[in-house]
């Protein structure tokens, strides 16, 4: 028997051996509306999934294309499955960063029809980095590494219900995946 895990809507999913059929938006919004961005070190609960809306809107106020804009919606999709895992420590994860590769992998694929490009990566993963300093300047007022340019999407960082990030997370999914 392989090693699965029981999504929130009762896929047998094989993180390790990831298939496209066991990949569902639900359970992506779901998980990632629950987890907690900085490993839970902000002084209020700030999901991944508000993270993730956030670098959406980012996308979008700085003019990318609909398929940038999903992705950067979907960039830690694989933490639904996985878990999220601190930037120092996931660095000295090899096995790990490759198994939320190729989970990543099928999401794109899944959603997107296709990998990511070069370019498009480069923007999604400057967009992360960009929210990334934001966030724990607003939160912890620390500025992590060099400074980002100012964000461009109105972003508000303050708690929301984990239903109301689920349910929003679910929008901008369907509103950009209809733009593709």
């Amino acid at each position: 028997m392989e090693d699965y895990i029981t999504t929130y809507s009762k896929i047998s999913m094989t993180p390790l051996k990831p298939k496209e059929e066991q990949i569902d938006i639900r359970d992506i919004a779901h998980a990632l509306s629950l987890l907690a961005r900085a490993n839970g070190h902000f002084p209020e609960f700030y999901s991944v999934a508000q993270h993730c809306i956030h670098c959406c809107e980012e996308a979008c106020a700085r003019g990318y294309s609909a398929r940038v804009c999903l992705a950067c919606l979907l960039h830690d999709g694989a933490e639904a499955y996985m878990a999220d895992v601190t930037r120092p420590v996931k660095k000295h994860m090899d096995f790990y960063c490759r198994a939320e590769e190729a989970c990543l992998a099928v999401i794109y694929r899944k959603y997107l029809d296709r990998a990511l490009d070069e370019e498009e990566e480069k923007l999604v993963r400057e967009i992360d980095d960009t929210l990334l300093y934001h966030e724990f300047y607003h939160y912890m007022g620390v500025r992590l590494g060099e400074e980002k340019s100012p964000l461009l999407g109105g972003q508000i960082f303050e708690t929301v219900p984990f239903a109301r990030a689920e349910a929003l997370y679910l929008e901008k999914f369907e509103y950009w995946r209809r733009r593709l």
